[in-house]
């Protein structure tokens, strides 16, 4: 799969610009604040129908202007397919493909398999488990549409259910009998997430640990572990468990919209524990996990995204990722940095066709 052109228009801060794209290595050059991160977000939005950086619609449109489009022609299985994303102030958000236009985003998803790496990723880390939830949420759903329509699911029956609670509390009243139809519609679902997300780690885990090992020089053992109550004790029965908890907080204290992931390193937490140039390893080994985990459930290469991770790290890290992509096993490249020359002197180094803009 390859994105063959883009064009923006009043997208953040480009009025209008388009791309005659590199089947293998589009580089994106200038100084901070020209946009480079923006085009490899706009590629992003493409593929999810939302930033990667930021998921308020009107906030991505240009200062000056009321709307945005974002234009893209692909090849695909031999096909060309041209994908438009558009919003307007005031209104919803629109994506297109071949000029129909979706009625829900959700089975856009996964059409354009794309993974990206980006300074940002260190939220993995640092943020709460909802970061590392849609992570490992955000790789499933690529190449499992019915997980997705299960997520979506669960997601509205828990908000309902929250409503519940509070209407409950406000008005001094109780029925357990409407309480059990959203338990047990949330038992299924739930059930059903937590099998998928325990089976995708057992499959998920040994990839990345083989990429930590090729970025690190096989220096150190890392960790995936699952963590969820559902470990504990099935769903149904643990809503038993909380119910009085439940009713005091009015929201759900138990479910696997609790679930997170423990980033570990010889044993500990990476957070606190792991080294500057770890961490910047281990969410490079995740990414390139997600890249290899996707490309082998979906039989579709991803578009792989570079933002802005040449500044990062130091040079023999930059090598040895340059190693990793320099085999036929990755498609279409989309480089961000600040640097022309260290970046052209990079992507020579991997002996494939490119294209340098500079912005």
């Amino acid at each position: 799969m390859i994105l063959k052109a883009l064009s923006l228009i009043n997208y953040k801060n480009f009025e209008s610009i388009s791309f005659d794209l590199d089947a293998k290595i589009n580089c994106f050059v200038g100084n901070n604040g020209v946009g480079k991160t923006n085009v490899l977000d706009a590629v992003y939005h493409l593929s999810f129908g939302k930033s990667y950086f930021n998921p308020i619609t009107t906030q991505n449109i240009n200062h000056d202007a009321d709307f945005f489009v974002i234009d893209g022609i692909y090849d695909k299985n031999d096909r060309e397919e041209k994908v438009i994303v558009s919003a307007k102030r005031g209104q919803k958000k629109v994506i297109k493909r071949n000029g129909k236009i979706y009625e829900r985003f959700s089975d856009h998803i996964g059409f354009l398999p794309l993974v990206i790496i980006s300074p940002a990723d260190r939220d993995l880390i640092i943020e709460g488990s909802e970061t590392r939830r849609k992570f490992m949420d955000g790789v499933i759903s690529q190449s499992d549409k019915a997980y997705l329509d299960t997520l979506i699911k669960y997601n509205k029956i828990l908000s309902q259910r929250n409503a519940l609670l509070k209407y409950f509390n406000a008005n001094h009243t109780f029925n357990p009998d409407t309480l059990a139809i959203y338990n047990e519609q949330m038992h299924e679902l739930g059930t059903s997430l937590y099998k998928k997300r325990k089976q995708f780690l057992e499959d998920f885990t040994p990839i990345f640990k083989k990429r930590y090992a090729a970025i690190s020089g096989d220096k150190e053992e890392v960790k995936l572990k699952y963590k969820s109550q559902l470990n504990d004790a099935p769903l149904n029965q643990l809503f038993e468990e909380n119910l009085k908890k439940d009713r005091a907080l009015q929201y759900t204290s138990v479910g696997t919209h609790r679930d997170d992931l423990n980033f570990k390193i010889e044993s500990h937490p990476i957070k606190k524990f792991g080294s500057q140039g770890q961490q910047k390893s281990y969410l490079i080994a995740l990414k390139l996990a997600q890249f290899d985990f996707i490309k082998a459930q979906s039989n579709t290469t991803p578009i792989l995204l570079l933002d802005d991770i040449f500044d990062k790290l130091d040079e023999s890290r930059v090598t040895q990722i340059i190693d990793l992509v320099n085999d036929d096993n990755f498609g279409q490249l989309f480089i961000s940095d600040t640097h022309a020359d260290r970046t052209e002197a990079i992507v020579k180094e991997i002996h494939q066709t490119y294209k340098l803009f500079k912005l």
